[in-house]
């Protein structure tokens, strides 16, 4: 079988989806207007293929050269990823069948910022032949912008709960550590993180120390470190950029905190559940389908450091109460995000559009 990916390279969920399937013995391209970094190796077995164009004009500009290359590999199923951009051009292609995965910013925030937007990403998905969402939440928001040819497929980001798994004697017993492993840009709460931390700073009175560890990269870096300066918070607070060793980093966390104010599903909070570490969240897109409240973590209104704070302080207070969220959440885990039953769920969707398109059925 011949998988055609149209997808950001740069990305981590691009790299893990086309490494898996070509792990599995399919015959895989990427196609992308994104070149891969230095962190995501890509397997040497996918063939890439880079469009002429960049973004945001390319979306439409390599509208031909991705024509050409679909011609020339002949593919069995081209599996689009992202609704808006990629999506675009991967209905511009006019190529059938299609795989179109929502990932999250592409129907929570994409369409709800011109009304051309909105009738974009409507026209992409109604020329999807198939879609998938990463949690119910999302399918709802899909369907409230087209009505699908097939019925949406749930297919999460899952992790590898072999790699992201509680590591015995990782943290150290005189610290609380505080962190976050969010992009650092708009949408992500990082601020309200920052801000909440400081509310923690003034209410605590242990001996522990307590630390806000922000683990990620991105342009408003700068901002956030001015922000800290500015709250005086800045001799607890570590800014580390990205790291080599995410599980490690994760099973030093006492707990992990994940405010945004817009978000589809966040891998992120599922690699520290898995790795046996209380979450504290927001209440919007799927994260409440990711937290069971009160019992693997707590749930918190958005852009509302208060409450997170609050949150952040019952978990400093009971050492007892983050075990045993901390154990739910590994087990919550291990039954509905682990990586490999995901992507054998996607590959199963694979053999069904291309029996159903070689059938006519379709």
């Amino acid at each position: 079988m011949k998988i055609v990916y149209l997808a950001a390279a740069l990305s981590i969920h691009t790299v893990r989806w086309v490494n898996e399937m070509a792990k599995r013995g399919y015959k895989i391209h990427l196609i992308t207007m994104h070149p891969p970094n230095t962190l995501n190796r890509i397997d040497n077995n996918i063939s890439m293929h880079i469009l002429p164009f960049s973004p945001p004009a390319g979306y439409f500009l390599n509208k031909w050269h991705l024509k050409k290359l679909l011609r020339k590999i002949n593919p069995d199923l081209l599996h689009t990823h992202y609704a808006s951009g990629y999506g675009t051009l991967s209905r511009l292609s006019g190529f059938h069948p299609t795989l179109l995965s929502v990932w999250g910013s592409d129907v929570f925030v994409f369409p709800y910022q011109a009304k051309w937007k909105e009738k974009i990403l409507r026209d992409n998905l109604a020329n999807a032949d198939y879609i998938t969402a990463v949690c119910c939440a999302m399918k709802q928001r899909i369907e409230a912008f087209a009505n699908p040819k097939h019925e949406i497929t749930v297919v999460p980001f899952g992790v590898n709960c072999e790699i992201f798994k509680p590591f015995d004697k990782s943290k150290n017993l005189d610290e609380f550590i505080v962190g976050s492993t969010r992009t650092l840009e708009k949408g992500y709460g990082i601020e309200y993180l920052i801000r909440a931390f400081k509310l923690v700073k003034n209410n605590y009175h242990g001996q522990k120390r307590i630390v806000l560890s922000i683990i990620g990269d991105g342009p408003l870096k700068q901002r956030f470190m001015n922000l800290v300066t500015e709250l005086g918070i800045g001799n607890e607070t570590k800014f580390l950029g990205y790291v080599p060793d995410l599980p490690n980093v994760l099973n030093k966390f006492s707990v992990f905190v994940s405010v945004p104010d817009s978000d589809g599903l966040s891998t992120s909070v599922i690699e520290s559940l898995s790795c046996g570490v209380p979450v504290v969240i927001s209440n919007v897109g799927g994260g409440p389908e990711l937290v069971k409240n009160n019992e693997t973590g707590f749930i918190v209104p958005m852009k509302n450091p208060q409450a997170t704070s609050d949150a952040i302080m019952k978990l400093i207070e009971n050492a007892e109460l983050r075990k045993k969220m901390g154990i739910a959440g590994r087990n919550f885990v291990l039954q509905n995000y682990e990586w490999n039953e995901n992507a054998s769920r996607m590959e199963k969707l694979y053999e069904n559009i291309i029996e159903e398109f070689k059938s006519g059925n379709s």
